[in-house]
């Protein structure tokens, strides 16, 4: 065995394929092939990045209040680590986290855990520079009593916000105080772009003479060779029936990572959940507002509603409740007899095909009534889209479990868990160092934050593709663009 690991070390042909182009496969495809690793990238769609909806950086966890405080931490640090790679697809704008009055939760409950993420922010910014893309640490998040936004809401709102006080000018102006707790928080969690994100993967791994990106390539069997040294993956792409050997295989399949699994005899306890978002078109918005979470329990009539900013009047909005965004079966285990959960067929055919014009109509009039109990005039609102929804994958069986990164079966096949987009580098990370320790890669090649050919993609080469993606998806071009591009002052 030693002389074979060292024979594949003095190899210049080592080849990784990557089953999935989701958000997960696609970052370790850029990831590995700017390490100069040689990298084949499966996708079975046309494009990448079209899973779940996307639309904000997890910088410390603060729209989950259930999750564990060290997950918070580790999603604050995973979060910096993506904005870094991706700064292009982010919207430099904070989040404001209320809590209702009739949720049973208080606003006190939550500040020991900011306190503590600002302090780990800091700490960051310490041991590196660069790591201070959220601001100061000082204003990581600021706190916001009822006397100060009934003054703010004097003030007309700025389509250029120069100030977190200028940030909360629409909440103060439009959103029903009355049926809220106070403090407010205001907190630096930025938007996340999905379809520039997409775009950004996309051109990064087409100028990338180390990546064969091979979309429409729907994988049909994998088994071990002979030798145990490698994997034979079997796919079609586009109708023509093709196969293709690696050295290492990564799966990232999303939702259907059991599938690969099971081809491969892999056990793996998981939980796949269906989720949707909706679209929503508010003509009478005048102003830049900041990305709004209103907590509440999670499955209940009350759930958490979010409201979510994109330019042009749409918003994307989000009802942690059974009949907005939350699904009646929409939560399925895995089993003994296959590592792949099943998602009854009325999901499957909406991620493959499409909704029912009445379900996504009244799934959206849902979300604009919960977001317009909070804030009156958004009820003039209308649908302004289909709804941007798929399946996650979460590993074990812990339905809260959000900073997850990856899963090794042995030395040439590693999962990629990520549930949070925020998780994808430190994944990349432990595979990288996994192959070097099993010496199948030269040990000298480390993890990375050095990404030289992502970083000499032009503004106006993301803009363009980003655009595609969203035609190529039937969405509004508004929401590949950014309401904000540069890091908001203070």
């Amino acid at each position: 065995m030693e002389s074979q690991k060292k024979q594949v070390n003095k190899s210049s042909q080592f080849n990784v394929g990557i089953v999935g182009g989701g958000i997960a496969g696609s970052s370790l495809a850029l990831y590995l092939s700017e390490l100069g690793i040689n990298v084949s990238l499966l996708e079975k769609g046309e494009g990448l990045v079209n899973g779940p909806p996307i639309c904000h950086l997890h910088a410390g966890g603060n729209f989950y209040r259930e999750i564990s405080e060290q997950q918070c931490l580790t999603l604050l640090a995973q979060s910096i680590d993506l904005l870094r790679l991706y700064p292009f697809a982010a919207d430099y704008r904070p989040t404001v986290l209320a809590v209702p009055k009739h949720d049973d939760g208080t606003v006190d409950e939550l500040l020991p855990r900011l306190h503590k993420l600002q302090l780990e922010y800091q700490r960051l910014i310490d041991e590196n520079p660069d790591n201070k893309v959220l601001g100061e640490s000082r204003d990581y998040f600021r706190l916001f009593e009822r006397e100060q936004l009934e003054a703010l809401a004097l003030q007309e709102p700025s389509q250029d916000p120069q100030s977190l006080e200028q940030w909360m000018i629409p909440i103060a102006k439009y959103v029903d105080l009355d049926k809220l707790k106070f403090p407010l928080i205001l907190v630096q969690e930025f938007g996340l772009n999905t379809f520039r994100l997409g775009a950004g993967c996309t051109l990064s791994l087409q100028k990338n003479p180390h990546c064969q990106l091979l979309t429409n390539s729907f994988v049909t069997n994998i088994i071990a060779s002979e030798t145990g040294q490698s994997w034979l993956v079997d796919y079609q792409q586009e109708g023509v029936n093709k196969q293709a050997e690696f050295d290492y295989l990564i799966n990232a399949a999303g939702f259907r990572s059991g599938k690969i699994d099971d081809m491969l005899g892999f056990k793996r306890q998981r939980l796949v959940e269906f989720k949707a978002a909706y679209i929503a078109r508010w003509s009478d918005s005048d102003c830049l507002w900041p990305e709004v979470v209103f907590h509440g329990k999670r499955g209940t009539p009350n759930g958490m509603a979010q409201f979510t900013p994109y330019p042009g009047g749409y918003f994307q909005l989000h009802g942690m409740t059974g009949d907005i965004t939350l699904f009646d079966e929409g939560l399925v285990n895995s089993s003994e007899q296959s590592a792949q959960p099943k998602l009854a067929e009325k999901f499957l055919k909406k991620i493959d095909y499409k909704w029912s014009e009445q379900e996504m109509v009244t799934r959206t009039d849902r979300s604009i009534e919960l977001l317009g109990s909070y804030i009156p005039s958004f009820k003039s609102a209308k649908i302004g889209a289909k709804p941007l929804f798929g399946a996650q994958q979460i590993p074990g069986g812990d339905p809260t479990l959000r900073a997850t990164d990856v899963s090794f079966v042995n030395e040439r096949y590693a999962r990629c868990e990520a549930v949070k987009a925020s998780s994808v580098l430190t994944c990349a990370d432990e595979i990288v160092k996994q192959m070097s320790a099993c010496y199948l890669i030269d040990p000298s090649i480390k993890p990375t934050r050095s990404f030289p050919v992502t970083q000499s993609i032009s503004e106006e080469e993301i803009k363009e593709q980003a655009e595609k993606s969203a035609q190529r998806r039937d969405y509004p071009l508004p929401l590949a663009h950014l309401n904000v591009a540069k890091l908001p002052l203070t």
